[in-house]
Formats: structure tokens, C-alpha cells, sequence
């Protein structure tokens, strides 16, 4: 059997930019998403801090060092820019796996910056 596991966090995100005419995903920076571990092209899910929303997408890597978090296509109507966002990575594994596992969490500053 198999669970779902929290295997990465990216917290206090802020949207910088959103692009409606796009195919969609959300744009993050590099650095940051080299930092938790996610890769592009992963599934992630995106909390949005300001209005409650949730949605899935994928992850395209952005301008390493730029801050940039960018909600692209649909997800751009779900939240504007200076709104805070919670981004969420999962992944398969086993109960026994599970339990030597650490979600990877990164805390960001006002202007996307690794605090902690």
C-alpha cells in the first residue's frame, strides 16, 4: 500500500506576476524550488493565503535569484499579485518510508527570499 506524503513546502510565498493567456502552471523561481526539491514538471498544489483558493498544477522553473512566482493561465484568476501562497509538492511511498521521511520546507521573506 501506499500513501500520500508531504515531501515539500514552500510557505509565504507572494505572487509576483499572472499571465491569463498562458497554457498554464505557475512559474517559480529556480533557486527556490531547487532548495525543496522540486523539479519542473512536477505536480504541486498551491494554496492562496489572501482568498482560500486551491488548485493543481504544474511547475516551470523560473529566473534563478529572480523572486518571480508567477500564476499562469486559469490559475491567474485565482489570485493577484502581492496575495500569499502556500505551494505544496507529494509524493508516493510506502507507511514504512513514510516515517523516516522529512517534509522540506522552506520559509520565504516579503521579497521571496529564503528566510529559513
Amino acid at each position: 500500500m501506499f500513501i500520500t506524503f508531504c515531501k515539500a513546502k514552500i510557505a509565504n510565498a507572494r505572487v509576483t506576476a499572472a499571465e491569463l493567456y498562458y497554457e498554464g502552471s505557475i512559474t517559480i523561481d529556480e533557486t527556490i524550488i531547487a532548495a525543496v526539491g522540486i523539479i519542473p514538471g512536477e505536480k504541486v498544489e498551491i494554496f492562496n493565503v489572501n482568498n482560500g483558493t486551491r488548485l493543481e498544477t504544474y511547475v516551470i522553473a523560473g529566473k534563478a535569484g529572480s523572486g518571480h512566482f508567477c500564476l499562469n493561465g486559469p490559475a491567474a484568476r485565482l489570485g493577484y499579485v502581492g496575495d500569499k501562497l502556500i505551494i505544496v509538492s507529494y509524493a508516493l511511498m510506502t507507511p514504512e518510508e513514510a516515517r523516516t521521511m522529512k517534509t522540506t520546507t522552506v520559509y520565504l521573506n516579503d521579497d521571496n527570499r529564503i528566510k529559513s
